[in-house]
């Protein structure tokens, strides 16, 4: 398994870097790479104990992977096949593909990550090639969005190292375990820099705007796998350290229930999707120990609903009230809704249930009123008008590509709908239809007479490096005040 896990690793970054070379196989090589993540998280599902590697033992350098992050590994493989699938008629270069590949691979390494140092060199490689591919239409508008996601991650990631370094010359080891007893400045450091990476809470605001304005495949690799790199530390963070799970659960609540507010106050059908995955995020923090079937089952619905809006001509839901649009594009917008929502038969029911059972009293008030939001906002979705046949002739044909996309994603959310088949009884049955029945009446209430508005200050670009200050005071404080270190 060891020289398996390394060839997993090293393969996307050689394969990549080759594409130039081999331009006319660069769609068949690329499409090698998720299959063969899809092999290893098998084999990780299969092995009875995690695998424990240690690359530089004085250092405290290590790979640890285990099912969470076999769970995370097949998100990434199905969405980065899905993205691939739908790009390959498209007029996407070379260039294009060695970075899919390139940000493939780094997303996998942090989630085999065991030490400080080794996650700030993949998350910055995420970061890069990230940026490079939202700016890759070369539009003003696209380029905008990729500097400011890069100065915003680039800022986050030097808190982040300078919080290694403390937790280095404390216990000369980067392990995670160093943070526990590490000065209050050195956790309160790493965990802002990565609750903005992942996009969680008020640091996380730069998401809605950048899933927005990127086009369709990259935002549903963004939603999808991307943003869960910044998530899963914090998730290793709260299970390897207990002290550290109250600190993200509370920011995963919040989160909930900010991204879920901001979804509902949003007009364009894009943009709903990308305030739904802030709301998503933090539905990952609640429950770090069963994160990894909910973080399958976001990543393909998301995947799905993004790359189906992406084919829609315009985007505004009012407009969209008054066009019926092809039932071949409104049916994976309403499974992919439904599977969020938590509806029965898709894989959102079992991992909204699982959650919801993981979670204590004041968490669950919380997360239950956060269910019910996120059923009105996908009701928005649903209640599009539709037609099929020759009455929606106006509308662009769906291609190829995206139906083969939408296949494996949305087959993949029906298959794993089997992973925990303890929540088909009675009473979760029930409490998961109430739930989406109240949202669309949430939904029916709040859609006349008046729209909900929200400003939209705290997106801008100098409010989201306040709020990254914000975000530092009140780490301290939790890191202080409840004793962490």
């Amino acid at each position: 398994m060891t020289e398996f896990t390394i060839l997993w690793i090293a393969l996307p970054l050689f394969i990549g870097f080759s594409i130039p070379l081999l331009p006319s196989a660069a769609r068949l090589l690329t499409l090698g790479i998720p299959l063969f993540s899809v092999a290893y998280a098998t084999a990780l599902f299969s092995r009875p104990a995690p695998l424990d590697l240690r690359l530089l033992d004085s250092f405290g350098v290590a790979l640890w992977a285990d099912q969470l992050s076999a769970w995370f590994i097949l998100t990434n493989a199905l969405v980065t096949a899905a993205v691939l699938i739908y790009s390959w008629d498209g007029p996407k270069t070379k260039f294009f593909y060695t970075q899919l590949l390139v940000l493939h691979g780094s997303v996998n390494a942090t989630f085999i990550c065991a030490d400080l140092i080794s996650l700030y060199v993949a998350l910055e490689v995420v970061g890069m090639t990230t940026f490079l591919l939202i700016a890759y239409p070369r539009t003003d508008r696209t380029l905008w969005v990729a500097l400011r996601y890069l100065f915003i991650s680039n800022v986050a990631m030097l808190f982040y190292l300078v919080g290694a370094v403390l937790v280095y010359r404390t216990h000369q080891s980067f392990a995670f375990e160093g943070l526990r007893g590490a000065p209050a400045e050195a956790p309160a450091l790493i965990l802002m820099a990565l609750l903005t990476k992942g996009g969680i809470f008020v640091s996380g605001l730069w998401l809605p705007a950048t899933n927005t304005a990127a086009e369709s495949q990259i935002s549903a690799m963004m939603s999808g796998a991307v943003e869960k790199a910044g998530v899963f530390p914090l998730l290793r963070f709260a299970l390897v350290l207990e002290e550290f799970e109250p600190i993200v659960q509370a920011f995963g609540v919040a989160t909930a229930v900010l991204g879920v507010t901001y979804a509902l106050a949003a007009t364009d059908a894009k943009r709903v999707l990308a305030c739904s995955t802030l709301s998503q995020l933090g539905w990952l923090l609640v429950a770090p120990a069963v994160a990894g079937f909910y973080a399958l089952a976001h990543g393909l619905a998301k995947a799905a609903l993004f790359l189906t809006v992406g084919q829609l001509p315009q985007r505004d839901l009012a407009t969209l009230r008054q066009q019926p649009m092809p039932t071949a594009l409104w049916l994976p917008l309403t499974l992919g809704g439904l599977s969020i929502s938590g509806a029965p038969l898709l894989a959102g029911f079992g991992a909204k249930t699982l959650t919801l059972e993981a979670l204590g009293p004041w968490q669950g008030m919380a997360m239950n009123g956060a269910a019910v939001g996120t059923a009105a906002v996908y009701a928005k979705l649903i209640s599009l008008p539709h037609r099929g046949g020759a009455q929606t002739s106006s509308w662009p044909q769906v291609p190829l590509g995206l139906g083969l996309a939408l296949g494996l994603l949305l087959g993949g959310a029906i298959a794993a709908n089997v992973a925990y088949l303890d929540a088909y009884s009675g009473a979760k049955l029930i409490k998961a239809l109430v739930l989406i029945g109240a949202g669309w009446l949430v939904y029916a209430l709040l859609r006349r007479p008046a729209a909900l508005e929200l400003p939209a200050g705290p997106e801008a670009f100098e409010h989201l490096l306040g709020g990254m200050g914000v975000m530092l005071i009140v780490l301290f404080w939790m890191v202080w005040s409840w004793s962490i270190t």
